[in-house]
């Protein structure tokens, strides 16, 4: 994977995912962000969590969390560049279940950063931000996903 930054679009993978939403017809596209969140939660079992997956899958959460109230925009020029449909609320669950899939131990995105940056850096702070502002949306539509103890870092 190119990596040139930290932020949620800031890799090939998560660039190229971009890419397909913009190719997309509208409709189609919630279904690939919708796809792209399933896909990580249904790994699990001992199976590790492939790179390219998890990046992928944060992208997907970002634009899900840029819809919340009070969501963080996405401001890249790599992310989409076509506008996007209005997600439905179940897909901001989703969202917090997907990275709290990544952050977990056996994802080799997150063993990536933490070689990397450790997980107390700027990628780590970003994603966890990230589920911050999803949970806080989940949580006002009824549902209060707390992080696990298995996703977070080490004191």
């Amino acid at each position: 994977m190119g990596v040139w930054d930290t932020g949620h679009f800031d890799n090939d993978t998560a660039a190229d995912f971009a890419g397909d939403l913009d190719a997309a017809a509208g409709a189609e596209r919630t279904e690939l962000v919708r796809g792209a969140l399933a896909r990580v939660i249904g790994t699990g079992g001992g199976a590790v969590l492939e790179e390219s997956d998890g990046a992928v899958a944060v992208a997907a959460a970002a634009l899900v969390a840029a819809q919340c109230p009070g969501g963080p925009p996405v401001e890249t020029v790599y992310g989409p560049d076509e506008p996007l449909p209005s997600f439905p609320e179940e897909l901001r669950d989703l969202a917090v279940r997907a990275l709290d899939r990544v952050l977990a131990e056996d994802s080799e995105l997150r063993e990536l950063w933490a070689d990397g940056e450790g997980e107390r850096g700027p990628w780590w702070r970003g994603v966890t931000s990230l589920r911050g502002a999803l949970a806080a949306a989940t949580a006002i539509s009824g549902q209060v996903p707390e992080l696990s103890g298995a996703v977070r870092p080490p004191a």
